[in-house]
């Protein structure tokens, strides 16, 4: 079974850096390009960025471009979403995907 277990979030300041990970089991990790993907209030599911298996390439939305950072640990099974200089319109509900699925996600709230 394909778990996936995001944690991290919180509240920020405008400005402000969260790292976010994401905890994978059930599946050949070190296979498997990830994904980050971010809901915010109101609104429908956005990509925001994707990894390669093997995490040498890593692309991202225009909007999160240079201010967010993915790496993956292979051996821990564990992806990360390092995000700098974070604004009021990163806030959503963030998850890391593998295919279809999806974990239950991990809240972001940047306010001052």
């Amino acid at each position: 079974e394909v778990k996936l277990v995001e944690s991290g979030g919180g509240l920020v300041q405008p400005g402000g850096s969260l790292r976010l990970s994401c905890a994978a089991s059930g599946f050949s990790f070190s296979r498997s390009a990830m994904n980050w993907i971010r809901q915010a209030p109101g609104k429908g599911l956005e990509w925001i960025s994707t990894i390669t298996d093997s995490g040498g390439i890593a692309r991202y939305v225009d909007s999160v471009e240079g201010r967010f950072t993915t790496s993956r640990d292979n051996g821990l099974n564990t992806l990360y979403l390092q995000m700098n200089n974070l604004k009021p319109e990163d806030t959503a509900v963030y998850y890391c995907s593998v295919g279809s699925t999806r974990g239950l996600g991990t809240q972001v709230t940047v306010s001052s």
